[in-house]
């Protein structure tokens, strides 16, 4: 089951997850510095606020988004590849959501909606697999 393309494609969108997750708090640090607001400050500057908000967010995302990726990628088979896939449009979307709120906080819309989507569509996933895998065993 380890070697299984689904699971080897899944693993990889996980180390890319962490990597984002490296990616919002380098933002924090690197703004920190940039600003000179260092902890326990958490407010002193638009931008810092942001990258805070960002990485926080991010964190908060992640919390639903990997126990989705795996349950869909354990039972989801319809399309194996699938959760996967989906897994690098949220990693995308996070980071556009990134990108778009360092900016300015109104243009993080778009890489929001693209991670949300991409999760719900993992939570749908998610709940097909385990009801076909419920009904399956059930019928045994």
């Amino acid at each position: 089951m380890l070697a299984a393309p689904a699971t080897i494609l899944s693993a990889a969108v996980t180390i890319l997850t962490a990597m984002v997750l490296f990616f919002a708090m380098g933002l924090v640090g690197r703004t920190r510095g940039k600003h000179k607001i260092f902890p326990p400050n958490m407010s002193g500057h638009p931008e810092v606020e942001r990258a805070l908000r960002v990485q926080g967010n991010t964190v908060e995302q992640v919390v639903i988004f990997l126990p989705l990726l795996w349950v869909a990628t354990l039972y989801f088979h319809a399309l194996g590849w699938l959760p996967a896939a989906l897994g690098l449009v949220w990693c995308i979307g996070r980071v556009l959501y990134a990108l778009g709120y360092m900016k300015e906080a109104n243009k993080r819309g778009p890489g929001f909606a693209i991670a949300s989507l991409a999760s719900l569509a993992l939570l749908v996933l998610s709940i097909w697999g385990v009801a076909v895998s419920w009904m399956a065993a059930s019928a045994s």
